[in-house]
């Protein structure tokens, strides 16, 4: 059954996150990164279990790497993810910026490639570090010169320096293949920057794309990547997730402060473990909705909206729109990358003129003006109504 059909629109609207109160209800909501899915079914359990136990204390163990391990061993072909390499975070941006204060100090470079998620950019300059772009090539992949440019920049007369990768990448829906990560690991090496790799998204990986795990390409053993199962699983409200490390990053990882391991909820523990260990059935119908929503993306925007540029995603439930054509009301804006609610250019217009609510390209760094980003984790009949709104509103201007 897919799990993107369970909920009408009327029923979405009784949501009290982000997602759905933000905006008025008129208003259909297609910009943060939550799903429109019921949890799966053995998440719910094993979240009604603990709480008829009265199970809400503090965390404590394995069970959550464990699952990952297998997890990653079955759908990923990482089969040495080891336990006493992990380590328990709040969520996942928390979790890098504690990676990366074990890396770096005030004033060091962390380089990204954008246009990129835009709290990499929020996060890391309010930890004191400089953020550097790397920026995309017009293929939206990661352009090796580019990245060469600016590790020798930032990893040059003594200073520490971290490259933040996102994989997959996040708002172009780009998985990166084996040989990218690779060279990309080289080149960190060459400069002595390290890596660490955001990997939230990879369980999202849509037919026609596979998903590598950077600390398994040759080169990338002193990374780190950090995961969690909240965007597969619609998990974002239950806090929680596991940094890994390479195998010549353990000294680095043996310095995370203990309190760190505090911030975790010990009902998101549970529930990221629920999901990894036994909610893959779940995710394979998510996967095959996804799959669904990505063709049908495809052809209302050919239909309602013609002039627009869009690559499908090959994961992630984002579609990454170029609106540049649509004249000069959604035109260029400049403005500062990482405030994930500022609206304009094309998402102004959109939400003014249509009430659909994606989020802005602007805040994603250079390369997101004159773009928005679409989530398509909704109903084939939200996506419907939401891409031809957008396209009356286009045509009636």
């Amino acid at each position: 059954m897919n799990p993107l059909t369970q909920f009408t629109l009327a029923e979405l609207r009784q949501r009290t996150s982000v997602k759905w109160r933000m905006y008025a209800d008129d208003v259909l909501p297609l910009w943060v990164a939550e799903m429109d899915v019921p949890l799966a079914t053995p998440v719910a359990e094993a979240l009604h279990a603990a709480v008829d136990r009265g199970d809400t204390g503090y965390q404590y163990g394995t069970a959550y790497a464990e699952a990952l391990a297998d997890f990653a061993a079955r759908r990923w072909a990482w089969p040495d993810l080891r336990v006493d390499r992990t380590a328990v975070v709040p969520d996942v941006m928390l979790g890098i910026v504690e990676v990366i204060r074990l890396l770096t100090g005030p004033g060091d470079a962390v380089v990204v490639c954008s246009p990129v998620y835009p709290p990499f950019y929020a996060f890391v300059g309010h930890d004191g570090r400089r953020v550097v772009e790397a920026p995309l090539g017009p293929d939206l992949r990661m352009d090796p010169a580019a990245l060469d440019e600016a590790f020798r920049r930032v990893g040059g007369a003594g200073r520490r320096a971290v490259f933040l990768l996102c994989n997959p990448h996040n708002p172009t829906g780009v998985v990166h293949r084996r040989d990218e990560l690779e060279a990309v690991a080289e080149l960190a090496r060459r400069h002595r920057v390290r890596v660490v790799s955001d990997e939230i998204h990879a369980p999202l990986v849509l037919p026609g794309a596979h998903f590598t795990p950077y600390l398994t390409v040759a080169g990338a053993e002193d990374g780190f990547a950090v995961l969690s199962a909240s965007k597969a699983w619609h998990l974002a409200g239950l806090k929680s997730a596991l940094v890994v490390a390479g195998p010549q990053a353990v000294a680095d990882l043996s310095r995370l402060p203990e309190e760190v391991g505090h911030g975790p909820s010990h009902l998101g523990v549970i529930a990221h473990t629920a999901a990894f260990r036994d909610g893959g059935p779940w995710l394979d119908q998510l996967l095959d909705g996804l799959h669904a929503n990505r063709e049908l993306l495809a052809g209302l925007l050919a239909q309602h909206l013609p002039s627009i540029g869009y690559r499908p995603p090959e994961g992630t439930y984002l579609a990454w729109l170029d609106c540049a054509t649509l004249g000069p009301a959604t035109g260029p804006t400049t403005g500062e990358p990482g405030v994930v609610t500022d609206l304009a250019g094309p998402a102004r217009m959109f939400l003014d003129r249509a009430r659909v609510a994606l989020s802005s390209g602007h805040v994603f760094g250079t390369g997101g003006v004159g773009f928005v980003r679409v989530n398509f984790a909704t109903s084939p009949a939200i996506l419907t109504e939401a891409v031809s709104r957008m396209g009356r509103a286009v045509n009636e201007s």
